[in-house]
């Protein structure tokens, strides 16, 4: 979800889009009280406040958003994990937590920097934002800047220091960093950054039209305050691709996620997903586009499995902030879908998945962010799906993908209006789901099921969860 691009992502999705602003409760808080279904399967939807799971799934902490990210559109959003602390991005900034004991996460620090969405990621001792907002300037300090000519772009801190992280630099972008992907170099000496970005405009002065590539930072990890922009591949080259309007076109990349290992990278691309061969880093070579017309709106992220076989990418209809998880929108529509990656690295279209809980007309629900549980032997997906919660889903048979846990919220509202909300992000980390909800703050998830079991003696040491790293099978 982006609200800076939420114009261009609303017309594409056809929709009629609400907004509505939540502050989140600054006070520490348990757990809401919890009602156990009786499994992974329709049910009454919960009420305002109510907290629902499936019997193997248990939300059994959560972290309140607090000041100074207790305001208006204070929104929580994606998250990254070292050792033992859980990175989570804000409209406002972002907070280090420690997760040493996951049932009892506490503030490290909260760092105030505004600028939407500050998609974050992590790596040694350097922390990088995405910011997809005009700002009147590249710090901390900078308030919302015009929309034509602000800066957007990616932000650099050094995190040596949980406590205090300092900020390094900032590197504008064109058409701003809605995301970014952290890819490690062929060597210990660098790491690069794809920028995805969309949404040009005639009269922009840093995100005019053709936009049909990425950026490309390149970032001496000694020398961090070198970074720079090294590359802008061209990924489309189908001349009309910025009329958003159009079946199959698209105007840059929502999100991008790289296999480093495998040398390859999965693009959600508005208007079409894309395979690539990312053999040279700075060169990316694409491999195959495909569009899906009659189900796919917006393409959103991807999630590679761990052999690399297949790819699944969801759909993000209505831009994160519509009702479509209901009956009228349809189990194919606003939904995840896997594809085969062939021996001759084509992508062929297995099946569609969707929660199969119908939520209210008041609740935002779609196919957001995701990442595997490390199950030896198979495919399992944990994913947000913003007022929808948290779902498992057990993607190893290609054809037959079937959720086997869940756990989500009631309304974000008591009053039956829309309301943005829920899990914008949902990943697996060494033994626990972790979810960053937009306006409830960060929830830890346990999940106790025969499926799930086998991934809790997989450890990593860092989780960027668009830089997918292999566990063993």
């Amino acid at each position: 979800m982006g609200m800076r691009r939420i114009g261009a992502i609303a017309s594409l999705a056809g929709v009629v889009l609400l907004l509505g602003a939540c502050a989140g409760d600054p006070s520490p808080s348990t757990p809401a009280a919890s009602t156990g279904s009786p499994g992974a399967a329709p049910g009454s939807p919960a009420a305002a406040g109510e907290v629902q799971h499936s019997p193997n799934a248990k939300l059994v902490a959560n972290v309140p958003l607090s000041a100074p990210f207790d305001g208006d559109e204070a929104w929580g959003t994606d998250l990254a994990f070292q050792g033992d602390y859980a990175y989570v991005g804000n409209y406002r900034g972002f907070t280090i937590h420690d997760i040493s004991d996951p049932a009892k996460p506490k503030v490290v620090t909260r760092v105030v920097c505004p600028g939407g969405q500050n998609d974050i990621s992590v790596s040694g001792n350097l922390l990088f934002l995405s910011v997809d907002e005009p700002r009147d300037g590249d710090t901390c300090e900078s308030d919302q800047g015009d929309m034509l000519e602000g800066w957007e772009g990616i932000r650099i801190f050094d995190i040596a220091d949980k406590t205090h992280p300092r900020y390094i630099k900032s590197l504008a972008t064109s058409c701003g960093s809605h995301t970014h992907t952290l890819v490690p170099g062929k060597d210990a000496e660098k790491i690069y950054l794809y920028i995805s970005s969309f949404g040009p405009a005639p009269e922009a002065k840093n995100c005019r039209p053709p936009h049909d590539s990425i950026a490309i930072v390149e970032v001496p990890v000694r020398d961090p305050a070198q970074s720079k922009v090294v590359a802008e591949p061209v990924l489309f080259t189908d001349g009309a691709a910025d009329d958003d309007s159009r079946p199959g076109a698209t105007s840059g990349c929502h999100d991008i996620t790289v296999y480093p290992e495998k040398d390859l990278a999965a693009g959600a691309c508005l208007g079409n997903g894309i395979l690539m061969d990312i053999s040279d880093r700075v060169r990316p070579k694409v491999l195959q586009q495909i569009t899906d017309t009659e189900n796919f709106s917006i393409w959103h992220s991807a999630t590679f499995t761990n052999d690399a076989s297949k790819v699944i990418f969801s759909d993000e209809l209505g831009g994160g902030v519509a009702p479509t998880c209901d009956a009228k929108t349809g189990p194919t529509r606003g939904a995840d879908a896997i594809y085969d990656i062939t021996e001759d690295r084509k992508l062929q279209r297995r099946a569609y998945f969707k929660i199969p809980r119908n939520q209210t007309s008041a609740e935002n629900c779609v196919a957001h962010n995701g990442s595997l549980i490390p199950v030896p032997g198979k495919t399992v997906m944990v994913q947000g799906w913003y007022q929808g919660g948290i779902s498992v889903v057990d993607f190893t048979d290609a054809d037959h993908p079937k959720e086997i846990a869940y756990v989500e919220r009631g309304p974000v509202g008591d009053d039956g209006e829309p309301t943005v909300g829920g899990s914008w992000s949902a990943y697996y980390y060494n033994g626990y789901i972790y979810s960053s909800d937009i306006t409830k703050g960060l929830d830890v998830i346990s999940i106790d099921d025969p499926i799930t079991d086998p991934a809790k003696s997989v450890k990593v040491d860092e989780l960027n969860a668009q830089t997918q790293v292999s566990y063993p099978e």
